[in-house]
């Protein structure tokens, strides 16, 4: 019988503190064949990226291994010391972390670093080292590696940097590759395509993969078998196919049912009106936003020095009052900018945003009006959120700033309403962000959107940080305060399932072009644009599991 490349037997993880023991991993057990992929899913908290850390011998003090064995090829490795631990990372366990940026050295190029890699781990000279290291990047997809292995981490999209770390999990050749979160950061396209590269590079070296993420669309697409974990226990494993078709755990079936889908669901009805509507409550007409690349600054006061970049290019459509209108497509399409110069932050080189008839780039009134009218959601709720204020005074400020409340007690009565309408109790307004989970702060930065008593709200991935259930929660609430307060959305997502959840119309960006507008059912169902249906094909979809 084939022994297994990893097997993980009653694996315990502890912190200790000073009053308490918290058991983060607890009576962990699975195995992993060679060539196989095995998808680690559950929420955050669940003891996931815990238990690949444990593997790779990566757990932060003072967290530590209680219980339990982990067994690479056999060979015991849990309890080796820890040099004889170090010289196992790299070269027979890999690892993908989530954010390439962070774990890739920006003063290094990607050649240096894979260079490096391959000769702390293989016996070969620096020319051999380069030359392994383009045919890496060539084998991940790299299109004109020995051109761009010179490159520095910043100068590659998210895509092909997250590209350039699985060419480093894989320089040493390794028996396991433990994959957290690989794809959480990436857009749909982008996404579909590392899923490819990894099942294919896996296939060709017969190395055992351990896919960690909290989403069941990657898990679908990729892996052979899945492991379903809950606060520290594995609740559940099997087949992929056996599991999401027949799933026997309740957890299990509330993770599958909180998925959105592309597929549109009985009884739902998407509205239809028409693209560029002069009476709708939101115009954009014709926006266009130019920035200026290269020729910083002396070279740009020479004529022929600057070269533009159209990030926006004549961009139009409309929003009715009380509607939402989803914005897709992929990292550098334009939608964030889109959104920036909608809610004041970025000024248009030209073009009109009116919101209920006011120009909000025109000055005087307008820029009232927009402060008052407009607000946003933006996609990191830590990031979004002053981590030296307190819940209180972060959800106060727009009613402050804009004389909404007079006096401390209205102001207080006020903050305690509307965390009361996103599902918090008010006693947490003395708490920090820093006390919160991903999902509750996302509730706080929609309290603080609401504090101004907005009529329109620009949603920019509101909840791509989340998990599938919390950002079930997160699209439930939303709902609800729109049909609660007549609320207006502009909905930005690379999350096509979300939009079609959420929207009543939705546009295409690509390039800074609008490639297609039009309604939901209309856009999903029947897409006229060759981009727009290329989107659509990546989606992972769990209903074409075997």
């Amino acid at each position: 019988m084939t022994e297994p490349v990893l097997s993980i037997k009653d694996l315990v993880v502890e912190f200790p503190f000073r009053d308490d023991v918290f058991t983060a991993v607890n009576g962990v057990s699975f195995d992993i064949m060679p060539g196989e992929v095995v998808g680690v899913v559950g929420e955050s908290g669940a003891g996931k990226s815990m238990t690949g850390s444990a593997v790779i011998g990566l757990i932060d003090r003072p967290g530590h291994i209680a219980g339990g064995e982990i067994r690479l090829k056999g060979e015991r490795i849990d309890n080796l010391p820890e040099d004889q631990r170090a010289k196992l990372r790299g070269k027979r366990i890999g690892m993908v972390f989530q954010d390439p940026l962070t774990s890739l050295n920006p003063l290094y190029t990607v050649g240096e670093q894979l260079v490096e890699t391959i000769r702390t781990h293989l016996p070969l000279s620096e020319a051999e080292a380069r030359q392994k290291a383009i045919d890496l990047l060539a084998e991940t997809g790299i299109p004109k590696a020995a051109e761009r292995i010179d490159s520095y981490p910043h100068q590659f999209s998210g895509g092909m940097r997250q590209r350039v770390v699985i060419a480093l999990a894989l320089a040493a050749e390794p028996e396991l590759i433990v994959a957290d979160e690989p794809t959480s950061a990436l857009d749909v396209s982008v996404q579909a395509q590392i899923i490819k590269v990894l099942k294919k590079l896996c296939a060709s070296r017969g190395a055992a993969v351990m896919l960690i993420t909290h989403d069941m669309g990657v898990i679908a697409q990729t892996a052979d078998r899945m492991v379903v974990m809950h606060q520290g226990k594995v609740v559940e494993t099997g087949t992929v196919g056996d599991i999401i078709r027949r799933p026997r755990e309740p957890y299990t079936i509330k993770l599958i049912d909180s998925i959105p889908t592309i597929q549109r669901k009985d009884g739902e009805v998407s509205a239809s009106h028409p693209a560029n509507d002069d009476s709708a409550y939101v115009q954009v007409r014709n926006l266009v936003r130019d920035f200026e690349i290269g020729g910083g600054g002396f070279m740009s006061l020479l004529p022929g020095k600057t070269q533009m970049f159209r990030a926006v290019d004549n961009v139009s459509f409309s929003i009715p009052r009380g509607e939402t209108f989803g914005l897709v497509g992929e990292s550098g399409s334009g939608k964030s900018t889109c959104a920036k110069m909608i809610v004041g932050l970025v000024r248009p080189t030209s073009g009109h945003i009116l919101v209920d008839g006011h120009d909000i780039w025109a000055g005087g009134q307008g820029h009232q009006e927009r402060r008052k009218r407009v607000q946003m959601i933006f996609q990191d709720p830590y990031a979004s959120l002053n981590p030296r204020w307190r819940v209180a005074d972060i959800i106060a400020e727009p009613m402050r700033t804009l004389g909404i409340a007079r006096n401390r007690t209205e102001v207080d009565d006020r903050v305690a309403e509307l965390l009361r309408r996103v599902r918090l109790d008010p006693s947490v307004m003395r708490k920090f962000p820093h006390e919160f989970s991903g999902g509750q702060r996302q509730r706080i930065a929609i309290a603080r959107a609401l504090s101004s008593q907005p009529e329109f709200i620009v949603c920019d991935e509101p909840t791509s940080a989340l998990d599938v259930s919390v950002q079930a929660q997160v699209l439930d609430l939303m709902s609800e305060l729109q049909a609660e307060f007549g609320l207006t959305y502009l909905l930005i997502s690379h999350n096509l399932a979300v939009v079609r959840q959420m929207s009543t119309a939705v546009g295409v960006l690509h390039n800074g072009v609008l490639v297609e507008n039009g309604p939901t059912d209309a856009i999903f169902d029947n897409p006229q644009a060759d981009y727009t249906r290329m989107l659509l094909d990546a989606v992972p979809d769990i209903s074409k599991v075997a």
